[in-house]
């Protein structure tokens, strides 16, 4: 018997309005989980065509950069996805504005920039999600944050999530507490690098090849972090567990202690938080 083909979860047109690493990696994840068929997604940017021919050729999408057709899909879009670079995003709001429909649904991944400022520079109430991806959605890996403007209604918030579930997992928030989502898996992935890169360098000191190095370390994170996920225990839970008394873990976890390991980090955290909403401020008060 013949299988039929799995619908997909989304069966309208979709505009990326940006067309760099995270969008193509929010395409990517679409397209092979099976959220939209390729042929429904246009992306446009600002004047590159080498870049358009290239996701063309790659992902089977569309891509433009001809002035009436760009206006023609954001026009009719029932989604459109921003993706801009932050600098960009006045000028294409503004444009954007008077071109839309009250029940067009507005995704942003625009870092630092608020509902309050989109909707102002659209110039209408729209139906707006902000969204805060991190760089591991590239391999379907991401975590991403999500706040919803009161003006989106159920199916468009099931389309937000549709969308970003392609690529990991999503937490819905407050949008105030975006900047504090920032400090931990906006940035956090270049946090646990920073630790692997201590690791690597110490493999190499104590004698290592930097090959073996590298790969101990890689598969020591990817082993603790799937540990935490697949038993479902508490880190601090099984870090006791792998810790015996006066053991060589234990000789470790207290020089971590002494450099006051656990305290700078959340510091680390909260210091992220906090430039985010400053450099938001910043943004914003140059978009006016």
């Amino acid at each position: 018997m013949c299988q039929q083909p799995a619908i997909p979860l989304i069966n309208h047109n979709i505009v990326f309005y940006g067309a760099g690493s995270m969008a193509e990696a929010i395409v990517r994840g679409m397209i092979a989980r099976n959220v939209v068929e390729s042929g429904k997604i246009t992306m446009l940017n600002r004047s590159s065509n080498e870049r358009l021919a290239e996701l063309r050729s790659r992902y089977g999408v569309l891509g433009t950069n001809a002035p009436e057709q760009k206006t023609e899909a954001l026009r009719t879009a029932p989604v459109i996805v921003l993706a801009m670079k932050p600098k960009d995003a006045a000028e294409a709001l503004r444009t954007l504005g008077p071109l839309l429909s009250p029940d067009q649904l507005v995704i942003s991944v625009i870092a630092g920039l608020t509902i309050r400022t989109m909707q102002g520079l659209l110039g209408t109430p729209q139906p707006i999600v902000r969204s805060m991806p991190n760089t591991s959605s590239s391999i379907g890996l991401g975590a991403t944050g999500i706040a919803f403007s009161k003006e989106v209604g159920e199916e468009s918030r099931r389309t937000a999530l549709n969308i970003f579930e392609a690529v990991g997992l999503t937490a819905v928030i407050d949008e105030e507490r975006m900047e504090t989502l920032t400090g931990i898996s906006g940035s956090g992935p270049a946090y646990i690098y920073y630790m692997m890169e201590a690791m690597i360098a110490a493999g190499i000191r104590g004698g290592l090849p930097l090959e073996q190095s590298r790969e101990l370390t890689v598969q020591t994170v990817l082993g603790a972090a799937r540990m935490v996920q697949q038993t479902g225990e508490e880190p601090a839970s099984l870090r006791k567990k792998v810790t015996s008394p006066n053991g060589s873990t234990q000789a470790a976890i207290e020089v971590l202690e002494r450099g006051d390991f656990f305290e700078t980090v959340i510091a680390a955290v909260n210091r992220c938080a906090e430039r985010s909403r400053e450099m938001g401020s910043a943004l914003e008060n140059e978009l006016r």
